[in-house]
């Protein structure tokens, strides 16, 4: 941000904040997603899809905390259902039926979840399907593609940032730790795969066969490029892991927005283990993972072949299970083909921005959720899709524009996940923003536009 920007926008209070966590947080921050330098800013309050920092400043969320909020900010019905809840208490050490109520609704939302335990993130709902993947195989390794993301859990974030001098040769990708210090048998337990190649996923996949507990994949994958998963990749997996004695793991944590049985309502196969997250919480801490009853019968104390305890101190509380079902009741089909169909308008107009700006720009996405890339045509592969040092700065100087010149929130990937409080009026600022944006950054577009894709080696 320039001098000159960081004057005219007066921000003190975020500043002198940002100061005092320094002293009390690692870079003053809990979550790396809202760190920013030289400092970033902090919100006084929220409302539908708007959000005002301490300086005063409105602007659109097109982030809506990182995909979670699917009804925006200070949802009436949710708000009005964890406050009664929360006079009548917000943890026990005892059963709720607000639980009950709850898992009724999830299961009865798609035709593969059977049984469904939840917990408290995504992060953790990915961790225990892998647990519970490796229990009832009784195998120790997963695979999972190349770039996507699925959480921190150690085993499930090896490759999520792979780049050109790691990742190695497109027909075995290395397994790359994330976190310094990983351990190498957690890598040697990893298979990767590069997503939507069948002939190659097959042949690594045959290379581990009888060790590999669950494939796991997200179906639009956000890191690999936003790009959807080829049905006859995901039933090459599901007939794959038949074939093997495997699970096929879908993770929808951020996927299940896309539609009302999630992305995985698309395709004729089903996975056996789904992990879900972010809007099932209306807002709150939250995740679940669900599946066939004969795999989630493992996690039963009363089953005599019980082999995976599991549990959780605020796992199942009842002020998330009443927001998140709140949340989803109203995400019924009428509000998800009206956000999809919103989406679609504003991608649309985007599109148009790009044209009239003359910039080698593409985009990708499904449902309510789509991201630019810095190229003429969208990517197919994560190899495609990976950001080069130059391009990521040049996105950061972008996202930096939009958000103190045009007042709009984005994912940082430049990215936008919508909420059902967004209108027409929204979708107009936002593609007049980009189109702004587009002509103002044109020059470094064109040169950041890679030449050709990234090799294979």
């Amino acid at each position: 941000m320039s001098e000159q920007s960081h004057s005219k926008h007066n921000p003190y209070k975020s500043e002198k904040l940002y100061e005092e966590a320094r002293q009390l947080i690692p870079g003053g921050v809990s979550r790396n997603t809202v760190f920013h330098r030289p400092f970033p800013h902090y919100v006084k309050q929220a409302s539908g899809c708007y959000v005002t920092d301490v300086e005063g400043t409105e602007r659109i969320d097109f982030a809506n905390n990182m995909a979670s909020l699917i009804h925006g900010h200070g949802f009436s019905p949710i708000v009005d259902g964890v406050t009664d809840q929360i006079r009548k208490g917000t943890a026990f050490t005892i059963a709720t039926e607000a639980e009950l109520d709850f898992a009724r609704l999830l299961c009865n939302r798609a035709p593969g979840f059977e049984k469904i335990r939840f917990v408290n993130s995504g992060t953790e709902a990915v961790m225990a399907m892998i647990k519970a993947s490796r229990a009832f195989t009784g195998r120790p390794k997963i695979a999972k593609a190349e770039g996507a993301y699925h959480g921190t859990y150690d085993f499930a974030e090896v490759s999520q940032k792979a780049k050109p001098d790691n990742w190695g040769d497109i027909d075995k990708p290395n397994s790359v730790p994330v976190a310094a210090g990983t351990p190498q048998n957690v890598l040697d337990d990893v298979v990767v795969f590069p997503y939507n190649d069948i002939e190659r996923t097959l042949s690594i996949l045959n290379q581990h066969a009888g060790e590999i507990a669950c494939v796991l994949i997200d179906p639009v994958p956000h890191r690999v490029g936003l790009v959807q998963g080829k049905d006859a990749f995901v039933e090459a997996l599901y007939n794959w892991t038949r074939e093997n004695g495997a699970l096929l793991a879908f993770d929808e944590v951020v996927t299940f927005r896309v539609a009302y049985s999630g992305a995985q309502e698309r395709y004729s196969v089903k996975p056996d283990l789904t992990a879900l997250g972010k809007i099932i919480g209306g807002g709150f801490p939250i995740g679940a993972f669900t599946g066939r009853s004969d795999v989630m019968s493992i996690l039963d104390p009363g089953e005599k072949n019980w082999l995976f305890p599991h549990s959780g101190t605020f796992s199942a509380n009842p002020v998330s299970m009443v927001a998140g079902r709140i949340a989803m009741e109203h995400y019924d089909r009428d509000a998800i083909d009206q956000i999809n169909a919103l989406t679609q308008k504003a991608m649309d107009q985007v599109s148009q921005a790009i044209r009239t700006a003359g910039v080698p720009v593409s985009i990708t996405g499904a449902g309510s959720m789509f991201r630019l890339h810095l190229r003429a045509e969208p990517p197919t592969t994560y190899r495609e899709a990976y950001q080069t040092p130059e391009a990521a700065s040049l996105i950061t100087r972008m996202l930096d524009y939009l958000f103190y010149e045009e007042n709009l929130m984005m994912i940082n990937t430049l990215a936008c996940m919508f909420s059902t409080v967004m209108t027409q009026k929204e979708v107009d600022v936002l593609s007049g923003a980009m189109l702004n944006m587009f002509r103002k950054f044109k020059p470094e577009i064109e040169k950041a536009e890679p030449t050709l894709s990234h090799g294979s080696k």
